[in-house]
């Protein structure tokens, strides 16, 4: 009896793999999927003579593409162009500004979250839309209790025993709510002040200007200063999940959060997450189970914006929309400080909540799991068709 052919799966996604969320959710998917007995393949999404060369000799079934909508081009139209079946896993990015026409007519388009197709939606892209979370690797992130590496980097960053570490990640970290965290701590300061909070960003633009509001920010309600700690640069997988298990607390009330991978990440490694109830978190967080979602407090609504050439257009221009569009979102402040205090003071509770995130991550997000369920919808959307 002839053996059946495995399938072929090419993932185009930033490669090789980078200490960045598309890249490691590609480098996951492919994890998975060769684990599933698939034939999987990674590649650059960019067009050149390797992606060129990868379809003629690789022959996909598949061209499965990690971006955004922007990257239509790459992931969409370039397989499509060679006689190559497209499924693209997008995320969202405000707005949905061009390509809708292509997006509609896909057999399958597959996005991070219930929010991002609810953005997709709302700006006219209601084609075969099906989500699929991002996957994370257990044995990197999970909990590490009394590890001596652990205790070194909290008595690195200056954390004493006593002490409890607040921690946020992001390219720049005002998007994920530092700021309102700021505001939260001068609300509890007086009560608790034995907490440290831990800013870790990539050197970029948008981090050393927002981090410009941040250090205002912090002069203006007071805090102390040495409380807070600043580390730069690009981390390992490796050491990043050595940083969120030194953390106590991980705090991202983000103001716009397609999923929140770094979030998946955090619970996996035991750790309760306080975010905002809108967007990717209401998919990944059990509120007042894994951790906790505070309401939105306000969002930024704008009536017309910029769409530029690199989005597809022949020349930039500003699209006037006929309803405001919400473009990001502002978490309460209240909530947040009560919260934040309530884990820094109950440590039973803590540690609950924390035990309740590594089971659900493990549960839910592990890269495998995810691979099954892309997998799946392959099989029913295209392959059936």
């Amino acid at each position: 009896m002839l053996q059946k052919e495995k399938l072929k799966i090419l993932v185009l996604y930033p490669y090789p793999v980078e200490p960045d969320g598309q890249s490691l959710q590609g480098y996951y998917l492919v994890k998975g999927l060769c684990e599933l007995g698939v034939d999987a393949r990674s590649c650059n999404r960019t067009d050149n003579l390797q992606k060129l060369w990868t379809y003629k000799e690789f022959t996909p079934d598949i061209v499965l593409g990690i971006g955004y909508w922007g990257n239509t081009p790459e992931v969409i139209l370039s397989p499509m162009n060679h006689g190559l079946k497209p499924v693209p896993w997008f995320n969202a990015d405000g707005w949905i500004a061009n390509y809708h026409s292509i997006l509609n007519d896909l057999t399958l388009l597959i996005v991070t979250s219930n929010w991002v197709k609810e953005t997709y939606n709302r700006d006219g892209v209601k084609g075969n839309i099906h989500i699929c979370p991002i996957g994370y690797d257990n044995s990197l992130f999970y909990p590490r209790y009394f590890d001596s590496g652990i205790l070194k980097l909290r008595d690195m960053l200056g954390i004493r025993e006593h002490e409890k570490m607040i921690l946020t990640v992001g390219g720049d970290v005002t998007s994920k709510g530092a700021q309102e965290m700021f505001q939260a701590l001068a609300k509890i300061n007086n009560e608790f002040k034995d907490w440290k909070y831990v800013l870790k960003v990539y050197d970029s633009f948008s981090a050393e200007d927002h981090g410009k509001e941040e250090e205002l920010l912090i002069e203006k309600l007071g805090l102390d200063k040495n409380r807070i700690t600043y580390l730069k640069g690009s981390f390992s997988p490796e050491f990043m999940a050595t940083l969120l298990n030194a953390c106590d607390i991980y705090a991202a009330p983000s103001r716009i959060e397609g999923f929140g991978m770094i979030q998946v990440e955090a619970m996996a490694c035991g750790k309760p997450v306080i975010s905002i109830n809108v967007g990717g978190p209401r998919d990944t967080i059990v509120n007042g189970k894994t951790g906790y979602l505070v309401d939105v407090e306000e969002e930024i609504k704008l009536d017309r914006e910029w769409a530029y050439s690199w989005m597809g257009f022949e020349e930039d221009h500003i699209i006037k929309f006929d309803k405001p569009k919400t473009f990001a979102y502002r978490a309460n402040i209240d909530q947040l400080a009560e919260f934040t205090l309530k884990l820094i003071n109950e440590d039973k509770l803590r540690n609950e909540l924390g035990k309740n995130a590594a089971e659900h991550a493990l549960k839910n997000f592990h890269y495998k799991e995810i691979a099954r369920k892309m997998l799946k919808l392959i099989e029913e959307n295209v392959l059936k068709s």
